[in-house]
C-alpha cells in the first residue's frame, strides 16, 4: 500500500460579512487528497483534509515543505505494522522533518489539512467511521463514541446592509433548525450599541434557548474588563475570546471581573501555547470552555496529546468546544467525549455543516455511520473533491 500522489487545491469562501477584527472578503481554504494505490469499488481509495475557516489557503506550506516530505518518505515508514494501512501519525512525522520547535501559526494550518486527510483515508481503509477509529485507537478516545454531539450555531455577524432585526431573524432561524444555543459578534460597534444588538437578541430567544457573545480577541484588556462588567448581569451561555489569544494576563484580568463562562483558544495553533493558556490565562476548569480547534493546529494527531496534557492538568474533555463548524471536529467530539462542537448552518459552504440529512435535533446531532469522515456524504462538497481527482 502506497501513497501514489498528494494534491491541494484552493477554494474561495469569500463574503461580505465580518468579526469586531477581520471581513471576510478575500478567506479562502486549502483542501488537500491524499490518493493511494489502494483500489477499491474500482477506484483509489482517496482522503480529504481542509482548513477551518478564518486562517487562510496554506498554497505555499504545503508545495514547498509538507508534500514532498510525506511523499520523499521511505514508503514503509508510513505503514502501520499492525495493520498494514497507512497511518496517520507516522504520515504527520514525516510531515514534520526537520521542523524547529516553536514557529506555529501557518505551519500548524498546513499540517492540520493533510492530518484531517490522513485521518479519513486511514478510516476509509479499516473501513469504518472516523470517529470509531479515533475512539478506539486514541489514547484520550472513549473506546466507543458518542451517539450524538452537542452543537451550537455560530453566527451574528456584522454585515453593512443589515441591522438588529435581520440579528434577531438570523437568531431565530437557528433555533428553528433546532439549535438551542447561539452566537453572535461584539467588538465590531461601541459598547452600548453591542448591548442593544445583545439584548435584542435575548429578548426574542425563546425558553430553553442561550446566546454566546465573542469579540474575536478585539480588546484591550481596559475594553475586556469593561465589558465584562457589562455583560456579568446578563445570562450568557458565555463571553467569548475577549482578548489577543496570547494575552494570557489580560484574560487572567478579564476571569477576575467576570464570574460566567469564559471562552477562548480557537486562536492557539499548538499544545505548547494551551498548556501556558491553562497555566497562565486565569481560566476556571469548573466553568470555563477551551476552543482549541485540530484543524488548525497541527490535526488531530497533535490534539489527541493537548487533550492529554490538559487532563493532567485538571481539565476534562467536556470543558473542551471545539471551533471549526465541520464534521472533522463533530467527530472528535464524539470519538472523546468533548463538550461539543461548533455549527455553521449556512455559513462558510461548503465546508461549514454537517452531512446531509443529519439534523439537529433540540442542540445535539447524531453522525454518519460511513467509512472516513462521511465529508462525501455531504453533496455540496463533492463538486470540490472532484477538482482533485485528475
Amino acid at each position: 500500500m502506497r501513497i501514489v500522489d498528494i494534491r491541494h487545491i484552493t477554494v474561495p469562501i469569500a463574503s461580505q460579512m465580518a468579526n469586531a477584527f477581520i471581513n471576510f472578503s478575500k478567506m479562502d481554504v486549502s483542501v488537500l487528497a491524499i490518493v493511494t494505490d489502494e483500489i477499491r469499488d474500482g477506484k483509489p481509495v482517496v482522503g480529504y483534509g481542509f482548513n477551518s475557516n478564518g486562517r487562510y489557503a496554506q498554497p505555499g506550506i504545503l508545495s514547498h515543505r509538507i508534500i514532498p516530505r510525506v511523499l520523499e518518505a521511505d514508503p514503509d515508514s508510513l505503514i502501520d505494522p499492525g495493520t498494514g494501512h497507512l497511518d496517520p501519525e507516522r504520515i504527520w512525522a514525516a510531515a514534520m522533518t526537520n521542523e524547529k520547535p516553536g514557529g506555529h501559526g501557518d505551519r500548524a494550518v498546513a499540517v492540520g489539512i493533510l492530518d484531517m486527510a490522513a485521518w479519513d483515508l486511514a478510516a476509509k481503509l479499516a473501513g469504518v467511521s472516523v470517529q470509531n477509529l479515533m475512539a478506539a485507537r486514541s489514547p484520550v478516545g472513549l473506546g466507543t463514541p458518542l451517539d450524538r454531539v452537542w452543537v451550537y450555531a455560530a453566527g451574528g455577524y456584522y454585515y453593512p446592509d443589515r441591522g438588529i432585526d435581520a440579528l434577531c431573524s438570523e437568531m431565530l432561524g437557528y433555533v428553528d433548525l433546532g439549535y438551542r444555543t447561539v452566537k453572535m459578534k461584539i467588538g465590531g460597534a461601541p459598547l452600548a450599541e453591542d448591548l442593544a444588538r445583545i439584548e435584542a437578541v435575548l429578548n426574542v430567544l425563546p425558553d430553553g434557548c442561550s446566546l454566546a457573545v465573542d469579540a474575536n480577541g478585539r480588546f484591550d484588556v481596559d475594553v475586556a474588563v469593561e465589558y465584562a462588567q457589562a455583560l456579568a448581569p446578563l445570562p450568557l451561555h458565555w463571553y467569548e475570546e475577549p482578548v489577543d489569544p496570547l494575552d494570557f494576563q489580560g484574560l487572567a484580568a478579564t476571569a477576575a471581573h467576570y464570574p460566567g463562562t469564559l471562552a477562548t483558544g480557537e486562536n492557539l495553533l499548538s499544545r505548547q501555547e494551551a498548556a501556558n493558556l491553562v497555566h497562565f490565562g486565569g481560566l476556571r476548569s469548573d466553568r470555563d470552555v477551551l476552543q482549541m480547534d485540530s484543524a488548525l493546529s497541527y490535526g488531530f494527531t497533535e490534539y489527541q496529546r493537548t487533550l492529554a496534557m490538559l487532563d493532567k492538568n485538571g481539565w476534562k474533555a467536556e470543558r473542551c468546544v471545539p471551533h471549526g463548524g465541520h464534521q472533522f471536529n463533530l467527530a472528535i467530539a464524539a470519538a472523546c467525549g468533548l463538550g461539543g462542537s461548533e455549527s455553521y448552518p449556512g455559513i462558510f459552504e461548503p465546508f461549514g455543516g454537517f452531512a446531509d440529512g443529519d439534523h439537529v435535533l433540540d442542540g445535539y446531532i447524531t453522525l454518519p455511520d460511513v467509512p472516513g469522515i462521511g465529508l462525501e456524504a455531504k453533496d455540496s462538497l463533492r463538486p470540490v473533491f472532484a477538482q482533485l481527482e485528475t
